[in-house]
């Protein structure tokens, strides 16, 4: 499969994996969590989602669209690790809905980035909150949901916190 194609595969399973939870957040209180803005696609997707909720962004540096760049008080600016550590002042256990998409092409460093990262979001979700993720995370409340139909096993993680 070329590059391409796997692009097109993720983005795919990302947009149907969030569409399939946003019903279900959306009967829930609390901020919405996107955690690596990129070119600020996805951020704009949510906002099409979730058009009444407050979207927290965490992002090393911002690169994005400039129609894709949240206010600067919803940009956590900064090393993921520490920013979300912060983000706790204001928002922990506050967040409905979580979307990661970090990682690298190198698989040894995204099974590292999966140790710190599953608890450090674990701390910002709300009770019965929900994770869509590009990686498998590991934390002990949460229970790891089915994908949407057209969605292959292990192409995005769908959690839900106990």
């Amino acid at each position: 499969m070329s590059r391409l194609d796997s692009f097109i595969r993720r983005m795919q399973a990302q947009r149907d994996c969030l569409n399939h939870v946003a019903p279900l957040v959306r009967a829930m209180p609390g901020p919405i969590l996107e955690v690596g803005l990129g070119n600020g696609r996805t951020y704009d997707h949510l906002r099409e989602l979730f058009p009444d909720r407050a979207i927290h962004v965490f992002e090393r540096e911002v690169r994005a669209h400039p129609d894709c760049v949240p206010p600067d008080r919803f940009l956590f600016l900064g090393d993921a690790r520490e920013t979300t550590a912060k983000a706790c002042d204001r928002l922990a256990g506050a967040a409905a809905l979580i979307h990661s998409d970090l990682g690298t092409g190198d698989h040894a460093a995204n099974t590292e980035i999966g140790r710190w990262l599953g608890p450090a979001l674990d701390r910002l979700l709300a009770p019965g909150g929900y994770v869509v993720a590009n990686q498998p995370l590991d934390v002990a409340r949460w229970v790891r949901l089915p994908e949407p139909d057209g969605v292959p096993r292990d192409r995005y993680f769908l959690y839900r916190a106990g």
